[in-house]
This record gives structure tokens, C-alpha cells and sequence, in this order.
């Protein structure tokens, strides 16, 4: 692409994407740079987390995974309810407050499709459970990187 002007030119052409165009003096080559609005929200991702499996066993689908450090990640009940996302305080970063990105262990999401977000910034292994469904072996763990 070439493009011959004296000054940038800013182009919205959806509300997902910016298309700015870098134009420079006579005889010079442009760039063009696209960037979804998830980056220009500054929240690149979500992960999705599935609480239970299609089978019906009670389990974290994955249990285990890693995130960056500001990925929303998206907890969504799929059967097996009603479950939660607790995080364990023993086993998060130093410094981070459980309570501040856990769910109550009495708050339950109780349908279908139902979601719990939390979005971990401090990097370091966090280890969480459904608190109905621990003793059952529901737990799980996140590394934000």
C-alpha cells in the first residue's frame, strides 16, 4: 500500500477494529497497522474456563492453564451445578487478597451458561476450588505469566 500525504489519517471502519494509517511526505511508503479493540481496550483475551465436564463429572475443564497477567479469565457453569470459584489463600501470590477475586463460598452460579470473571494480575501460580464440589476433587490452578 502506498499512500502519499502530509499527515496520519485515523480510520474506524467497525467497532472491533482501527486502521490507522502512518502516511509520510511525497515519494515515502506508508504502513498500515489493523489492531483488534481488545488491544486498544488493553485486554487482549478472555480464557474460558468450563465448570463441569459434557460427562457430567464434577472438574474444571481445563483444571490446570496459564494466563497473561491482565487476561480476563471467564468461569462458565456447563452442568453438574451449582458450583463457585474459590480461591485457595494459602496457595495465590503474596499480597494478593482471596477474598477480593473469589466468589463467596455461599454464592453459587446455579444455571447453565451462567459465568464468574476475575481478572489476576499478579504473576505467580493460584491454586482454586468449588467449594461444594472440592471433596470431589473440583480444584484447579492458574499460572499468570
Amino acid at each position: 500500500m502506498l499512500i502519499i500525504s502530509r499527515s496520519p489519517v485515523f480510520a474506524f471502519s467497525s467497532s472491533s477494529t482501527l486502521q490507522l494509517r502512518l502516511c509520510i511526505d511525497v515519494g515515502m511508503v506508508a504502513v498500515a497497522t489493523t489492531a483488534a479493540s481488545a488491544l486498544l481496550a488493553g485486554n487482549a483475551m478472555a480464557t474460558q474456563i468450563l465448570l463441569g465436564r459434557d460427562d457430567g463429572s464434577l472438574a474444571f475443564v481445563p483444571n490446570s492453564f496459564s494466563v497473561s497477567s491482565g487476561e480476563e479469565i471467564v468461569f462458565k457453569t456447563n452442568v453438574g451445578f451449582p458450583h463457585n470459584v474459590v480461591f485457595d489463600e494459602d496457595e495465590i501470590p503474596s499480597g494478593v487478597d482471596a477474598s477480593k477475586i473469589s466468589m463467596s463460598e455461599e454464592d453459587l452460579v446455579n444455571a447453565p451458561g451462567k459465568t464468574y470473571k476475575v481478572t489476576l494480575t499478579e504473576k505467580g501460580t493460584y491454586s482454586f476450588y468449588c467449594f461444594p464440589h472440592q471433596g470431589a476433587g473440583m480444584v484447579g490452578k492458574v499460572t499468570v505469566n
